[in-house]
């Protein structure tokens, strides 16, 4: 920072300044340096003391004819500093600008990625449910096959022998599991439905499409089940189930 100011002090671009002999971009770093350094300044204004101490001494009247042209001089520096005051304005204008849209750029980018992140968390979070789930579901058909307490009863067809199924149920761990071999074909505008009978009603446990096929397909526990329907309803199910179009059952003791 010293030797800046030294360089400054050394050299005649504050007297060319003052004189009015520099060009615009001297012009221009006169001014910072003036603005920026206490010690440019105060030699600036020195200087300048010194020039009007120096015309007071030497003065001559001056021709009548020169006002006018002295005049004109003036309104053209005037006219030239407020040029360049509106140059720097415009450019100050166009900094402002190109900040605000730097700034715009950069908060827009991280709403984005914010935006982004949550999306992932979502997304992760929703894996490891799934994640956790399929592994619960894994343990609970390890129990039912293996565990001594588990019962099995294999359904009984009533219409056709295409029906292979048989039910897994586990009293003591509380878990039933349908396993299905096969189902027989039904229309297209028919659905199986599956069903459970407590205290002499049977409650829906929902459709099987035939992709349940070979799998072991968990259906809720019933402390108080008697046994399990299959029935053929119209499309999309029944809430009451058409025991006259029984598929197949099983007793549980």
């Amino acid at each position: 920072m010293e030797d800046k100011v030294k360089n400054i002090l050394e050299s005649d671009l504050l007297e060319k300044y003052l004189l009015g002999t520099t060009s615009t971009e001297e012009d221009l770093r006169a001014e910072r340096y003036i603005s920026l350094y206490p010690e440019v300044r105060k030699a600036y204004h020195t200087l300048e003391d010194n020039l009007k101490e120096f015309a007071s001494l030497y003065a001559v009247p001056a021709p009548e004819d020169s006002k006018s042209t002295i005049l004109g001089n003036i309104k053209s520096s005037h006219q030239s500093k407020h040029n360049r005051l509106r140059r720097w304005s415009v450019a100050a204008s166009v900094v402002a600008i190109a900040f605000a849209a730097t700034s715009f750029f950069f908060w827009n980018k991280n709403q984005k990625l914010s935006e982004e992140n949550m999306q992932i968390n979502h997304q992760i979070a929703l894996l490891e449910e799934n994640f956790n789930n399929k592994l619960s579901d894994l343990r609970n058909q390890f129990i039912v096959k293996n565990n001594p307490n588990t019962k099995k009863y294999s359904f009984k067809g009533n219409r056709t022998k295409n029906l292979k199924a048989i039910a897994y149920v586990n009293p003591v761990k509380k878990l039933s599991y349908l396993n299905i071999g096969s189902l027989p074909e039904i229309p297209e505008d028919k659905s199986l439905q599956m069903w459970v009978e407590i205290d002499g009603k049977l409650e829906s446990l929902g459709l099987l499409t035939g992709s349940e096929k070979d799998k072991m397909l968990a259906i809720p526990y019933k402390e108080k089940a008697k046994s399990y329907h299959i029935t053929l309803e119209q499309k999309g199910g029944n809430i009451v189930a058409s025991q006259d179009r029984a598929i197949g059952e099983v007793a549980i003791k």
